[in-house]
């Protein structure tokens, strides 16, 4: 990877086509990470054919494995060197990969019980490790091609816009298709529409690598050394706090995305209702997302914005706990007004992921980038995996049984899962967010001390 130049270092704004290029990378991963989130518990149980209980045990241990694997793959990619950089290659190598592993996941063998259940650990462990592959090296990509945080917000911004149009995509069609493709059988009826997803995926990965730069390289003559980089992350307090928000947000999320679906199979009585219901969130949510450099400027910063959202959030939620099961507008009112104040929440925390990175060179003289966003996937994906196995064993605690009318105990307990139980975690996170201790004025100084040594570096 080339040295950092003077002008790499100056220049302060990135081209349209380069911000669509890296917002393409989130579309692509969506496409499975939406799928995964909101379709592979209801497609294990109703499709696939395996009880809540064996779901949320095999959620529990391949995601454990896939959480600790992140950091691994985040110090392989910080010693990544090759022609086309140190992230900007792993797109391209894994694209096919990707794809591949995708629809091994939502294919149905023919098999025994425990023949199946052995597949999809087997599957979905194989389909994991490669999203990490190409997650890490891509979520490190935007603490790279620019040293500016206020140009990361914008550029975290696109990618969330590109992250909500593949939920779009997977909320408005994957039923359809199903439907559509399957022609009445449901097994196949995923697996096809799972390899048009792939495709396309693949090809925006490719896409991806074809248009972003990394601009942002360490000092010439720093050595990195494993043991230190850890030592230097766990000494991070920023990061640190991150973490902890970015696991508690993710319990709540995975716990309320994969109610969703059993929420308008059995509560409200029609399944098909829930795409249109996940598309309108997700418009609003694109909306909400296109105002986070606004919102974080008017409401004082990252930090305050984060918690003034997620108490409005909070509140929305909780009152979506009162609909009824023809209460659709009421429901469409609340999720609306959710969706909206989501939408800059996670452009915000990943901004200030990069602003991490940028903090812990500053004090410890390094820079890991690809470590620091591959522990904050870590976090992510502890978050997610505790939540997709709590929603899958709540499920059981209530009596889930697949495909028929369940019992007003079940009812009750997926209800929750949409609303109380999402919205008490949220005050934690809450509570999280008051300890981050990174404030605008101190990484406005960080930035033009980061720029002005790498300056001095780079006339030397």
């Amino acid at each position: 990877m080339p040295e950092t130049t003077r002008e790499g270092i100056n220049e302060k704004l990135i081209r349209f086509k380069e911000k669509l290029g890296y917002a393409a990378g989130d579309t692509a991963s969506c496409l499975y990470y939406q799928t995964f989130a909101m379709f592979l518990m209801i497609f294990y149980t109703d499709t696939f054919g395996i009880t809540p209980a064996a779901v949320g045990t095999m959620l529990l241990v391949t995601r454990i494995w896939d959480t600790f694997n992140d950091p691994l793959m985040g110090m392989i990619a910080d010693r990544t060197n090759s022609r086309f950089g140190k992230f900007r290659p792993w797109l391209l190598w894994m694209a096919v990969p990707f794809a591949v592993s995708g629809i091994l996941v939502f294919t149905t063998p023919n098999l025994s019980y425990t023949g199946k259940l052995i597949y999809a650990y087997i599957t979905y462990s194989l389909a994991t490790m490669v999203y990490t592959a190409v997650n890490i090296p891509y979520g490190a990509l935007l603490g790279v091609m620019t040293p500016h945080s206020d140009e990361r917000t914008k550029l975290s911004s696109y990618r969330f816009i590109g992250a909500y149009i593949g939920n779009l995509i997977v909320q408005g069609t994957l039923l359809h298709l199903v439907a559509f493709l399957g022609k009445g059988n449901s097994q196949r009826g995923y697996q096809l529409a799972i390899t048009l997803y792939a495709v396309l995926a693949a090809a925006l990965w490719i896409f991806v690598f074809s248009q972003c730069k990394e601009r942002v390289a360490p000092l010439k003559g720093e050595q990195s050394k494993i043991r230190r980089d850890l030592a230097d992350l766990m000494q991070n307090r920023p990061w640190l706090v991150l973490c902890l928000m970015g696991i508690l947000s993710l319990i709540w999320i995975s716990i309320r995305n994969a109610s969703m679906l059993y929420y308008f199979k059995y509560y409200v009585g029609v399944e098909e209702k829930a795409a249109a219901f996940m598309v309108v969130g997700t418009v609003f949510t694109i909306v909400g997302v296109m105002t986070t450099p606004y919102i974080t400027r008017i409401l004082g910063g990252k930090k305050k914005s984060f918690i003034i959202l997620n108490a409005i959030n909070i509140v929305a939620m909780a009152l979506f706990y009162l609909a009824g099961p023809t209460d659709i507008v009421y429901m469409y009112a609340c999720h609306i007004v959710g969706s909206f104040i989501m939408g800059p929440i996670f452009p915000m925390i990943w901004a200030m992921y990069a602003d991490t990175a940028d903090y812990g060179e500053w004090r410890f003289g390094r820079r890991a980038t690809g470590l620091v966003f591959s522990a904050a996937t870590f976090s992510q994906k502890l978050g997610w995996t505790v939540g997709g196995s709590v929603a899958a064993f709540i499920l059981a605690w209530f009596g889930y049984q697949a495909n028929v009318p369940q019992t007003p105990e079940t009812l009750q307990g997926i209800r929750m899962m949409m609303s109380l139980l999402p919205a008490a975690l949220a005050v934690l996170v809450i509570l999280a967010a008051l300890l981050y201790n990174l404030d605008a004025k101190l990484q406005r100084q960080i930035e033009k001390e980061l720029i002005e040594r790498k300056e001095r570096a780079a006339a030397e």
